[in-house]
């Protein structure tokens, strides 16, 4: 299959996965495996971070004004009843900190997970259940509703969330947003309130983890090979980057945007079905 079909087709699938509570990383892997491409290929394991960049830039944009307004009502916020404490900017770098301090520690674990294809399926799998359940007790008014807008959270329910999202990096499958809100919801966040923190913490989380994983690739540890340090980059290698990028940000804008309005009437049992689906397809054909 031509590199340029390959790109539009890992663009539109990350584009589509990035943000949906359905794990982008397994997703990826998956059909590079259905479509031949080598995990262990150098070029196309730069063009997975390259066209993670992509989805990445869409948040920032998609958020501008409501970045812009927290930016400019430092720190006592909106209402005035803020803190330098509890300001959205400072419980989202919180949530990042408690994200990100565990993640790196366990880097060799998530090294050894990253590309089973067992370890993939079973997260989709326990994270579908995971989320029907929480989904179903939320709708049934078991779950408390005392947060209905990001504006009103508190550092525990920040922190929580923070160390709840460590799981997707240490099992990939997992997915962030999954993990981001049924925490929420579990400490009583509503579900267009636990959405929109997943998607502020998902802008340094990704940011970070992204130019690590690039960063690693092209500067490994002592006596491992460089996955994409030594790549000879042609004119048809850019430009199939250049297609997975753009595609990925375009679909990617457009699925946040959608995601958006359908948490606002719906819930998440969708997803968690397919979740529950594909993984279980993913399992069989893992051991067959």
């Amino acid at each position: 299959m031509h590199s340029y079909i390959l790109a539009l087709i890992l663009g539109i699938i990350e584009g589509l996965t990035e943000f949906l509570p359905v794990s982008s990383t397994a997703h990826l892997r998956i059909c590079q495996s259905l479509l031949g491409i080598p995990l262990d290929d150098g070029y196309w394991k730069m063009f997975a971070i390259v066209i993670q960049l992509g989805a990445i830039l869409t948040l920032p944009i998609y958020f501008r004004d409501r970045i812009a307004t927290f930016l400019a009502t430092f720190p006592n916020g909106e209402r005035g009843d803020r803190t330098v404490e509890t300001h959205p900017l400072t419980l989202t770098a919180i949530a990042f900190v408690c994200t990100a301090v565990p993640a790196f520690l366990l880097t060799k674990v998530i090294g050894k997970h990253l590309e089973s294809l067992v370890i993939m399926g079973a997260a989709l799998v326990i994270g579908g259940v995971i989320m029907w359940v929480v989904d179903s007790l939320y709708t049934r008014g078991m779950l408390a509703r005392q947060v209905e807008h990001v504006e009103e959270m508190s550092l525990g329910q920040a922190v929580w969330i923070g160390l709840c999202q460590t799981l997707s990096a240490v099992f990939p499958g997992t997915s962030r947003s999954m993990s981001t809100i049924a925490a929420g919801q579990l400490v009583g966040m509503s579900r267009s309130a636990a959405l929109e923190f997943s998607f502020f913490l998902s802008i340094p989380t990704m940011v970070v983890a992204t130019c690590y994983d690039l960063f690693r690739s092209l500067r490994p540890h002592h006596g491992e090979p460089a996955a994409i340090g030594h790549l000879i980059m042609t004119s048809q290698n850019w430009v199939t980057l250049a297609i997975g990028f753009v595609v990925s940000f375009v679909v990617a804008y457009g699925v946040v945007a959608w995601f958006m309005n359908w948490v606002r009437t719906r819930g998440f049992v969708p997803f968690a079905v397919y979740r529950i689906v594909v993984g279980a397809a993913v399992l069989w054909w893992a051991v067959k």
